[in-house]
């Protein structure tokens, strides 16, 4: 595993305090914005601490490069899964702290994992329980782990040229804000994104009213700072705090943190389930990841016809 920078460069947090306006900016354009696990919980505890702070009302993530992101740092996950390294950091347990975990392949080492995923702290449903108003700038990739920023966003402004998905609907076959996206994008659409495993493009998700703007590219930046600013004006803080409550019961009586509790139990019985014989297709394996993963990805996107393909570059090769 190569050099990891430090949490503090991968997500960068900066406020505008004579609007209100917080930004944070995924800053790892060189692996497409993907987290470490220090960086998933640098961000968990940034939004956490903004939803507190009475300089910010409105809260604007956004990523550098060409993409907002394409998941988590896989590679690193799947190096400290090794021994307990990855469960130890994860849950913020140093060496001194006296807990034996489960070992490696027992069941509760991986539900364990999966469940976290389901806690705010562990920076994949963080902005759900945000109390300010959070505004999602798309560009390119919103994969994985960016996707999950999607579904519990506010506001999700794109560019024309996003694509949004999980490649985990093609690799795993699920995901810990599945119930969230289906409550979002509607249940008929989302099955679709779940059983080709297909990424949608952003007036796809503006038409099921998953995305509020689509916009080109060199206007992205105008339009995120158009939402960001009439929502600084508009009603007070102590207002838009009710407002959230009322949204978060809504999103409770539907069943949003349920929904990550069972996707969480879903994910931890991956064990049993085995691949076809005639067709393995690709798993996030070791054995993946020590081929590569970015080239397993791009020989099973050829199986799709080139519209429903994962990468970009898989999108533009003829069939």
């Amino acid at each position: 595993m190569t050099d990891i920078p430090d949490p503090e460069s991968i997500v960068l947090y900066e406020k505008d305090v004579a609007n209100r306006i917080a930004t944070i900016t995924l800053n790892r354009p060189d692996r497409l914005n993907a987290p470490t696990i220090g960086a998933r919980r640098r961000y968990g505890d940034l939004i956490f601490k903004a939803s507190l702070d009475d300089d910010v009302k409105v809260l604007v993530v956004r990523g550098e490069g060409d993409d907002f992101g394409s998941g988590a740092d896989l590679d690193e996950l799947m190096a400290k899964r090794e021994g307990d390294a990855a469960l130890r950091e994860e849950f913020g347990l140093s060496d001194d702290d006296d807990v034996t975990l489960p070992p490696p392949r027992n069941y509760r080492n991986g539900a364990s994992l999966v469940q976290w995923y389901a806690d705010p702290r562990a920076g994949c449903r963080s902005l759900a329980d945000f109390k300010k108003i959070s505004i999602l700038e798309v560009k390119g990739y919103c994969y994985g782990w960016h996707f999950y920023q999607a579904a519990d966003a506010d506001l999700v402004v794109s560019s024309d040229d996003a694509l949004f998905g999980h490649p985990a609907f093609r690799y795993v076959g699920y995901a810990p804000r599945m119930w969230q996206w289906a409550t979002t994008m509607g249940l008929r659409k989302f099955q679709e994104m779940v059983f080709t495993g297909r990424p949608f493009t952003a007036q796809e998700m503006a038409d099921l009213a998953f995305v509020n703007s689509v916009v080109p590219r060199d206007q992205l930046e105008a339009e995120t700072a158009k939402y960001a600013m009439a929502c600084a004006n508009n009603m007070s803080t102590d207002t838009v705090f009710a407002q959230k409550v009322f949204f978060e019961i809504m999103k409770q009586y539907q069943g949003e943190h349920m929904g990550s509790l069972m996707s969480g139990w879903l994910e931890s019985m991956r064990g049993p389930l085995k691949p076809d014989a005639e067709r393995p297709g690709v798993g996030l394996d070791r054995e993946t990841m020590a081929a590569g993963l970015n080239n397993a990805v791009k020989g099973n996107d050829n199986r799709f016809p080139p519209e429903w393909r994962l990468s970009k570059s898989g999108r533009e090769r003829p069939e």
